[in-house]
């Protein structure tokens, strides 16, 4: 395939969002943390992921990827702790029964302690709600924890880079022979905010260029490792100088499977999220570059305002409310740079 758009971030696949998919004319869609596990199985099921993908299948959208399975089947995974073995064989198994169904991509993220901001509620362009991070503010004891943790759910002991580097390791090591047998590639989230200091207790590993290339190096060439280039992390860690690095580094050798396609005001240790086209690098110049390399996966849209009619604050977004105004902003944004670079 070539390059294309996707409909992203969909926690909850349902006729509404076929529908927004089918109104922006987009024919993919792909999946975040989608609510497929009622019990206690510890994976994503063969019979739940056949039937997700026979409901896309009969709505005429393929289901480009799948990211993150729940947090409660990876933190030990993550954290290095006892019980991981399990975790990992459970994440293997889905894995196979991703492949077994025809679902080949699979993104990952290596932040125990997830996505940090210190304001939910900052007015963007037009007073539309973004999201800021200012590493100032968490000293000063009023940092939003993440999006999806609480500060009680935070790390009782520290864990060092060196630590987290050897998780990932071991994880890397367990599972890419089943991600090449089964077919499914797994995609790497660079971290966010990609800050120096640990937050939470936890060290950030994946905060610049250099270290998305080292992750490459551990995965010792597998087919089956990329990244998952969120052009809005990469924007944080050095504006569009930073974009262009992994661009010119990974793109060349296949290494970049799919992109988020967001961008930020400024880098750490201070930003804000924003529209496309104001932040800190051109769109089109950062599309055309990709192409250039030969990156053929899918773009989805990412992080949006809320603008007018979407909910009110992004802290109803992380919970689950959907930013559809925002969202058909990207979508539409994208696609006119696309037709008028000719790669539509």
């Amino acid at each position: 395939m070539t390059l294309r758009l996707s409909l992203g971030h969909i926690d909850v696949y349902d006729d509404r969002t076929a529908t927004f998919a089918h109104q922006l004319g987009l024919t993919g869609v792909q999946l975040h943390t989608p609510n497929l596990l009622p019990g206690e199985a510890g994976y994503w099921s063969l019979e739940e992921l056949r039937a997700l993908r026979e409901r896309c299948d009969t709505d005429g959208l393929r289901i480009d990827g799948l990211e993150n399975v729940p947090l409660a089947h990876f933190w030990k995974v993550q954290r290095g702790l006892p019980g991981r073995d399990e975790q990992i064989e459970n994440y293997r198994t889905t894995i196979r029964n991703m492949g077994a169904v025809g679902i080949n991509m699979l993104g990952y993220n290596w932040l125990p302690t997830f996505v940090w901001r210190t304001d939910m509620d900052v007015a963007g362009r037009g007073g539309a709600k973004v999201t800021s991070f200012d590493l100032a503010g968490i000293g000063a004891g009023n940092a939003l924890a993440s999006y999806r943790l609480s500060p009680t759910e935070l790390l009782s002991e520290p864990i060092t880079a060196e630590q987290m580097w050897a998780n990932h390791q071991y994880f890397l090591d367990a599972v890419l022979p089943v991600a090449e047998e089964a077919g499914v590639r797994l995609a790497l989230h660079p971290d966010d905010p990609p800050v120096d200091e640990p937050l939470g207790g936890a060290a950030r590993i994946f905060n610049s260029p250099a270290s998305l290339a080292a992750a490459r190096e551990q995965a010792k060439g597998s087919p089956a490792w990329g990244l998952d280039f969120c052009l809005g992390t990469v924007s944080e860690m050095g504006g569009e100088d930073a974009v262009n690095e992994v661009i010119d580094t990974l793109g060349p050798l296949g290494a970049i499977f799919y992109v988020h396609f967001r961008d930020v005001q400024g880098t750490v240790p201070s930003f804000r999220e924003c529209f496309l086209g104001e932040g800190n690098y051109n769109p089109a110049r950062v599309i055309r570059r990709l192409h250039d390399v030969g990156f053929n996966g899918f773009i989805i849209d990412d992080h949006v305002p809320a603008m007018v009619g979407d909910p009110d604050t992004w802290l109803d977004i992380s919970s689950g409310a959907y930013c559809s105004r925002g969202r058909a902003h990207a979508i539409g944004y994208l696609q006119g740079v696309l037709n008028a670079l000719g790669l539509d």
